[in-house]
């Protein structure tokens, strides 16, 4: 129930509905899960660039992306697997606990939220793609590190 209400309250904060949330009174259990993803959270926020990513090590993540079905057939990540970001945290049990998430949509914004309710439900390894599958693809995609390391 507690994870619901706070999904319930990111989907709206996505939507730009913060005013009217600011009217809402958290109870407790959820007042006591955001305070612990501060608590948690890194100034980055789990954020990570492309160009951060050598080609080889996006194996050692499970790429999420959390687009539209329509928007992964066109393009994606390779090896990337899609669930819908409105669906991620009811389908949160396909993904792995043992292995990084690196999660991502068109820009971030559905991409942090996502991060954001699954750090709040235990998810330790969770690592957002900075500016998402746009800025991957403007940066190199996956030859972005090895652009941005290559000597001048």
């Amino acid at each position: 129930m507690k994870m619901r209400r706070i999904t319930a309250a990111l989907a709206l904060a996505g939507l730009g509905l913060v005013p009217q949330l600011a009217l809402a009174q958290a109870d407790k259990p959820v007042i006591d899960a955001v305070e612990t993803y501060f608590d948690f959270v890194d100034a980055n926020g789990g954020t990570i660039l492309a160009e951060q990513i050598p080609a080889e090590d996006y194996k050692k993540f499970h790429v999420l992306d959390v687009r539209d079905a329509g928007q992964f057939a066109k393009e994606h990540i390779p090896g990337a697997v899609n669930i819908e970001w409105r669906k991620v945290f009811a389908e949160r049990a396909q993904l792995p606990k043992g292995k990084t998430i690196l999660v991502y949509c068109n820009t971030s914004s559905f991409a942090a939220q996502v991060a954001m309710a699954l750090r709040l439900d235990g998810f330790e390894n969770v690592r957002m793609l900075y500016g998402g599958f746009n800025q991957w693809k403007a940066a190199g995609g996956m030859d972005a590190y090895a652009r941005a390391t290559k000597k001048q």
